[in-house]
């Protein structure tokens, strides 16, 4: 190559690299970061290797940046969507960038950072955007489970690449200038004949109270911090184990805990209490957060009796659902805090709903093949019992002195057991209602009769149940085990 080729060469790189000064400009004063700057945000400093830098259209730079880097040292790929080229507008050339990246992801065995922002599709570029958009999508679906992928949602993200956030592991977005969203604005205008504000249709609070998010950040800053956290309990790929890290005493008695108290209960399991919860205002009957318990990184699941007695609804069961699902994909170690008062009566159009979710957690625990404890800290009734990694879906099963382990709770057995005498306002064996089901708790629901049925392995001082989780997961990290061969199970969904 000669001097002036080369000098050519550099400088096409510096105008892609300095981008349109007067868009850049306009990116700023709407409080966003450019894609560049995100990615050295995100990124080890030094340490981004640029792939396709060169690739265009026309003379139009694609609109992406790709290519690969390091967080705290581990190797990811990353790909950040220009909001300042056509509005981040999905296209062939952005979509040939994106598929190499997430293909050199699935042959090295690395985690994908989308840092999403997009009004949508080239619609210029007619039906080959479409295709194009759809070359990602099967891309990303492929990759599931795989590697793990997170997305941020950095700026409006709408149409198919709300699609691209949501085939995510986890989706992150920043309060300030997130808008994940079917259609845009102007188009919801269009249909509806109504002025629309896409905050409260695609903003971080509205996704977040529908589940559309796993996680929201005040700015993108914070949306890259966390991203970061979440990368740290996570493996590679689905080849590899999660690093193990020695960050608390393994031999840590608990403090006098509420079984009711999700919160003080995830606190006190992880390692220096710390943890990420996900789906934080969605589904709060159960709780769900990545953390470490004993240096090794696990999925935590637990009943918040404090939110409707912990029952199941269509939402926190597909919630916890999912969040298992993503554990079993990285052999990342599910430990349950059962305390649920079974499932939520539903209303009469929410019937199908919550059958299914229910079904679906269920299915979730069965088809897990990562190791899997519980404890029953309260409450296991009926089907929440079941479905929420009771004996038959776990490796190890515990419970707390004062558990109620039973199809019904006490209350509502002795109202069936004893319909008739307590309608003719009788007194069986001169009992006591309040006797009756004192005697059924202690007789059929506890701890103690569920451990001599063989319903639990043990009855454990809640002082000790991280020593009892930490010896279990000890002894299941050699646990190999695979299900039946077959194309893929047919999930209820």
């Amino acid at each position: 190559m000669s001097e002036q080729n080369l000098k050519q060469v550099l400088a096409k790189k510096q105008s892609i690299l300095q981008g349109d000064a007067e868009r850049i400009a306009k990116q700023r004063a709407a409080g966003k970061l450019t894609a560049r700057e995100r990615v050295a945000k995100l990124l080890d400093a030094g340490s981004f290797v640029e792939t396709d830098a060169l690739v265009s259209r026309n003379g139009d730079y694609a609109g992406v940046v790709t290519g690969s880097g390091t967080v705290q040292d581990r190797p990811v790929y990353v790909f950040a969507q220009d909001f300042t080229v056509h509005g981040g507008a999905m296209g062939q050339m952005q979509a040939q960038k994106i598929v190499k990246v997430l293909d050199l992801a699935q042959k090295t065995g690395a985690p994908v950072i989308a840092l999403c922002d997009s009004a949508g599709v080239r619609i210029d570029e007619g039906a080959a955007a479409m295709n194009a958009y759809a070359s990602v999508f099967t891309r990303l679906a492929k990759l599931s489970g795989v590697v793990p992928v997170i997305a941020l949602v950095l700026g409006p993200v709408v149409g198919g690449a709300a699609m691209i956030a949501q085939l995510a592991d986890i989706t992150i977005e920043a309060e300030n200038v997130g808008q994940l969203m079917v259609y845009g604005p102007q188009v919801m205008s269009a249909i509806s004949g109504k002025t629309v504000d896409a905050k409260a249709v695609g903003g971080a609070k509205a996704m977040a109270a529908q589940g559309g998010v796993a996680l929201t950040a005040k700015d993108e800053d914070e949306a890259i911090s966390l991203a970061v956290q979440v990368l740290d309990y996570l493996p590679g790929c689905n080849a590899e184990d999660a690093a193990i890290v020695d960050t608390d005493d393994m031999n840590r008695i608990l403090p006098v805990l509420d079984a009711a108290d999700a919160e003080s209960q995830l606190a006190a399991m992880a390692d220096g209490a710390a943890y990420v919860e996900l789906f934080k205002d969605y589904g709060k009957e159960i709780r769900v957060a990545l953390t470490r318990v004993g240096g090794r990184p696990i999925g935590l699941v637990v009943g918040n009796g404090k939110e409707n007695d912990g029952v199941l609804t269509a939402q926190s069961a597909s919630k916890a659902a999912r969040f298992i699902r993503l554990c079993d994909c990285y052999s990342l170690p599910v430990v349950s805090l059962i305390n649920s008062k079974g499932v939520a009566v539903p209303a009469v159009d929410e019937q199908a709903a919550t059958i299914k979710a229910t079904t679906q957690l269920l299915y979730a625990y069965a088809e897990a093949t990562t190791a899997k404890v519980s404890i029953v800290t309260g409450n296991a009734i009926g089907q929440a019992y079941v479905a929420m990694g009771g004996k038959s879906n776990a490796d190890v099963t515990y419970a707390w002195p004062g558990a109620v382990i039973s199809a019904l709770t006490p209350e509502a057995a002795v109202q069936v057991l004893y319909t008739d005498d307590l309608k003719a306002d009788k007194k069986p064996a001169l009992q006591s209602r309040a006797e009756l089901e004192a005697k059924f708790a202690a007789d059929v629901a506890d701890g103690v009769a569920a451990a001599a049925a063989g319903m639990v392995d043990d009855v454990i001082d809640p002082a000790e149940t991280r020593k009892y989780v930490i010896a279990a997961l000890e002894m299941l990290s050699s646990k190999r085990e695979s299900n039946p061969p077959k194309k893929h199970g047919n999930l209820p969904l």
